[in-house]
């Protein structure tokens, strides 16, 4: 297991330095810079500005020094949020991402496995139809769409729930389900198909036809096979969470590192912009590792270590 892990992290560094070249070099082609505005600041504060930041230099000498400063561990200071190095900012963000990254997965584990469920028990009723439907409306619709709506509806007409904002929990509800909504659909469709394959396994079929009562069968025999296509959902996944996360923060108002990304992209804060990348290619890197090694204490079956 060991073996496997140490191996895992060797080959996702070469992953990671892809991704930051890549990258590096897409952000440096957009047009426009970091001291950019419509107010035009003069050619000698311009020409000190570049100075100080390394602009003036050639593309290779910009990526090596920032590629050193990287392996140090120092992603930069932000070019528009001025006193705030791209570390503090996403030290400030990465607890708001996380609580919306967590329990959008959480509610999205527990509803869509509770309907997919239901919709394999009843398989080809009504149940199995409206489920599977609405299942198929939740993947086909995104979070940019269902955010504004959402806040449309719960937030101004209704006035139940805060349109945007972050201070109380009131405020974490309509951005966690437009996050959750679509992975919700996702994890019914998996459910069902795994647990009918399951359930039709030989031995699943013996237990049943010797009385086996239905909640003994599905809980101690049927429930990890059934999550075994689920724990592979989780890496994209998290991905995808992260991602969206990054539209609903926006169209929320929320301080999350979505909004910093977003707000950096925008205004060309190039260091900002690459910390956010690297910092989700590394979350990303690692959930996908968990994942893998989950996958051997749910299925017997795979030994790393072999």
């Amino acid at each position: 297991m060991w073996h496997y892990f140490f191996k895992r992290i060797a080959g996702s560094i070469p992953t990671l330095f892809i991704i930051i070249t890549i990258a590096f070099f897409m952000i440096r082609l957009a047009p426009g810079g970091p001291f950019d505005s419509e107010r035009p600041i003069p050619a000698e504060i311009a020409a000190n500005l570049d100075r100080v930041y390394h602009l003036n230099d050639p593309l290779p000498v910009q990526y090596g020094h920032y590629l050193l400063n990287v392996l140090k561990g120092d992603f930069g200071p932000s070019f528009k949020y001025q006193d705030y190095s791209v570390t503090e900012l996403i030290q400030q963000g990465f607890p708001v991402s996380l609580q919306l990254g967590v329990l959008a997965i959480v509610l999205s584990l527990l509803i869509g496995m509770i309907l997919g469920g239901l919709a394999a028990l009843k398989q080809n009723s009504f149940i199995d139809h409206l489920v599977m439907t609405l299942a198929m409306t939740g993947i086909a619709i995104p979070n940019f769409v269902i955010a504004p709506i959402l806040a449309l509806i719960f937030g101004v007409l209704l006035g139940w729930l805060p349109a945007g904002g972050w201070g109380s929990w009131q405020h974490m509800i309509l951005p966690i389900i437009a996050l959750s909504l679509p992975q919700v659909a996702t994890v019914a469709r998996m459910t069902r198909a795994s647990l009918i394959e399951t359930l039709h396994t030989p031995y699943l079929r013996t237990a049943r036809s010797k009385g086996l009562p239905m909640r003994h069968l599905l809980f101690r025999h049927a429930l990890k096979p059934t999550l075994l296509p689920i724990l592979s959902w989780l890496g994209p996944a998290t991905a995808a969470i992260i991602t969206g996360s990054v539209v609903v923060e926006q169209i929320f108002g929320l301080p999350g590192i979505g909004r910093y990304f977003v707000n950096g992209a925008l205004n060309r804060d190039y260091t900002l912009v690459m910390g956010v990348i690297i910092f989700y290619g590394v979350l990303i890197i690692v959930m996908n590792l968990v994942v893998d090694l989950l996958y051997a204490y749910f299925d017997p079956r795979i030994r790393y270590d072999e």
